[in-house]
């Protein structure tokens, strides 16, 4: 089988290919990634010598129709699984119009390449999929009980999620309009090795070695549901394998925390890794909250757990501790990133 995932210089993009590789040893991986700010060639250098030969990166836009209609063209793609996305909500406040072209437009240019090469006459080709990888921030915010379900009503609080919205729709759409083989998965936070420093949990281990402030929002009671990388990576797996095309399915982590004891989480962690006395809460600085900053996610996953098998495997202790280790022992990935050396390696590596 020949995938086509894009964003794949990314953290979760990244991790997938780890994954798929390692899982099917006779699957190839056509990967495409913009290597826009949080793209990063580093984090696929550790596929081992035969996993390379599974793999090729192509250097390009999901919203540049040449290249996508030519890479389908040019190879049997069976699945497509689209990670590329620009995802910072800060940054979405700061620019929406670039979260626009990329997250919508891009999609879309996605989709209708899938809806010109898949056909066969009047008949889609078999065991083509098309997956849209999406966020539980789509659902908006919710109360101090509940749940969102795959029935919950869309009510994004932010460009990014309003794109991210959009762009499910209009996979949604595709399917119900020309039965283009679309599958949707929404997912918790993710969290684990490759990511990118604007994110809570590496942001809070980059500022805490380094002895820099540790910025909170608000009082830092927001709540998140935690899904450790590879298990979401899993989850995706069983979707293109089993799922029901046009459906969508929540994957979350069963982890809720508060974003102010996940830091405190850190703290203390690093600091008994370390043995840093420097490394204390008194790093903790609360800040002015984000404008339309979601109060609390927390996602069922009862349909994936119950139609496919899927649950979540990694404790969040397990999963958080193995993360700060990465870290640890990474610091030159996490130096080239803060610094933007990694964008050097990118210019000279790419092909």
């Amino acid at each position: 089988m020949k995938l086509f995932v894009t964003g794949v210089a990314g953290f979760i993009g990244s991790n997938f290919v780890y994954y798929w590789l390692s899982h099917h040893s006779h699957d190839e991986i056509i990967g495409l990634d913009k290597l826009t700010y949080a793209g990063n060639l580093h984090n696929l250098e550790a596929l081992s010598r035969e996993q390379k030969g599974r793999f090729r990166f192509i250097r390009g836009d999901i919203g540049d129709i040449g290249l996508v209609h030519e890479i389908l063209e040019k190879n049997a793609v069976d699945k497509i699984v689209n990670f590329a996305a620009e995802s910072h909500v800060d940054r979405s406040i700061l620019d929406p119009q670039v979260f626009l072209r990329s997250n919508i437009l891009g999609t879309a240019c996605l989709l209708d390449a899938a809806r010109d090469f898949w056909k066969s006459g009047d008949s889609w080709l078999p065991e083509k999929r098309f997956l849209q990888v999406s966020t539980d921030e789509v659902y908006g915010s919710l109360g101090p009980t509940g749940f969102f379900t795959e029935k919950t009503p869309l009510d994004p609080h932010s460009p990014y999620s309003a794109s991210k919205a959009s762009a499910d729709l209009l996979a949604k759409a595709y399917h119900d309009t020309f039965g283009l083989p679309v599958l949707i998965t929404r997912c918790s936070n993710n969290y684990g090795p490759y990511q990118f420093p604007e994110k809570l949990i590496p942001l809070m281990i980059y500022n805490a070695l380094h002895h820099q402030p540790l910025p909170v929002y608000g009082d830092g009671k927001q709540i998140r549901d935690w899904l450790y990388v590879e298990d979401h990576c899993r989850a995706i797996e069983c979707v293109l394998e089993s799922g029901k095309l046009g459906e969508i399915y929540n994957v979350g982590g069963n982890n809720e925390h508060y974003n102010i004891d996940i830091v405190r989480l850190i703290i203390s962690q690093l600091k008994q890794e370390t043995r840093d006395p420097e490394i204390n809460d008194s790093l903790i600085r609360h800040v002015t909250d984000r404008p339309g900053h979601d109060r609390r996610y927390a996602i069922d996953s009862s349909k994936i757990q119950k139609e496919l098998g899927w649950k979540p495997e990694t404790p969040f202790e397990k999963g958080i501790n193995t993360t700060l280790c990465w870290y640890l022992d990474h610091p030159e990935w996490m130096q080239q990133v803060m610094t933007g050396e990694y964008r050097k390696f990118n210019e000279e590596h790419v092909q």
